[in-house]
């Protein structure tokens, strides 16, 4: 079981300088047709504080992005988004969902990443210490065990170790982070894992119970740290740095876990 352990951006610079579109717009595709079954179940509206990030950067003749965040009735905020230089063997895109209060159900976490070999995350981001809640756990990861250690032992697939230790904290422990060679095979159960965790993620969300009012706000505010936790600490921002500089890296960070963020968050504003 080989594993990776190396920061991103020692992967690029370590890489011949490579054209990855083919890549890049097969993961564009894959995202597109995640959020499309997202859309088919959710009430959303773009937050009007990321329509300047609808297209940042010089892309196609060097670096970019694209950042939209949505948010509605039942979404919090959900972040559909690329950044990157295809044309220079890098881009990393990310489909996160993060739920409302309403119900308790794991958040949503898809990163795509080719640098230039392939890279994927997924997770089911716990709202709750595992350890504590047993309950929890049983319902939403013992189940993915057994699919967990299955490709765990795939050769093809080089489980992914952070070196910032806060990062490792974050993932559940059924969370998928893998490097794999961009081959049509791995491709292919990379996209097979995805829609499968996205179908089970929302038959999760149809069959949750409700959370009592009164423990909404709470559990609302323990969401939002989480997330800007995730988002300020991520040592991918690096790259955003170099690409763009600090002042642009710091608002597409802001925008990763809605700092700027003008639509109300559900159950906790009116």
């Amino acid at each position: 079981m080989a594993e990776t352990l190396q920061h991103v951006e020692d992967m690029v610079d370590g890489s011949p300088v490579v054209d990855v579109h083919d890549t890049f717009n097969y993961y564009q595709d894959l995202l597109a047709a995640l959020k499309a079954k997202i859309d088919a179940r959710f009430e959303t509206t773009r937050d009007p504080s990321t329509l300047e990030l609808e297209s940042y950067g010089t892309y196609p003749d060097g670096p970019g992005g694209r950042l939209a965040a949505y948010s509605g009735p039942e979404i919090d905020w959900m972040v559909h988004s690329w950044i990157g230089n295809p044309s220079a063997s890098f881009a990393n895109l990310h489909l996160t969902c993060w739920l409302g209060p309403q119900v308790k159900v794991p958040h949503l976490g898809i990163a795509l990443l080719v640098w230039p070999g392939g890279w994927f995350y997924v997770d089911s981001v716990p709202r709750t210490n595992l350890v504590e809640d047993g309950s929890y756990y049983d319902a939403y990861y013992e189940p993915l065990n057994e699919e967990w250690l299955a490709l765990r032992a795939d050769p093809q697939f080089e489980y992914f170790v952070s070196r910032a230790g806060f990062i490792r904290a974050s993932l559940s422990p059924t969370a998928n982070c893998y490097s794999f060679e961009r081959s049509e095979r791995n491709l292919a159960i990379v996209s097979e894992k995805l829609h499968a965790h996205v179908d089970r993620w929302l038959t999760w969300v149809d069959e949750a119970t409700p959370v009592p009012a009164s423990e909404q706000a709470a559990l609302a505010a323990t969401d939002l740290t989480i997330r800007r936790n995730i988002a300020d600490r991520d040592p991918a921002n690096v790259m955003g740095v170099r690409f763009f500089g600090e002042e642009t890296t710091e608002k597409l960070v802001r925008a990763l876990w809605g700092g700027d963020r003008e639509l109300p968050r559900p159950g906790v504003e009116a």
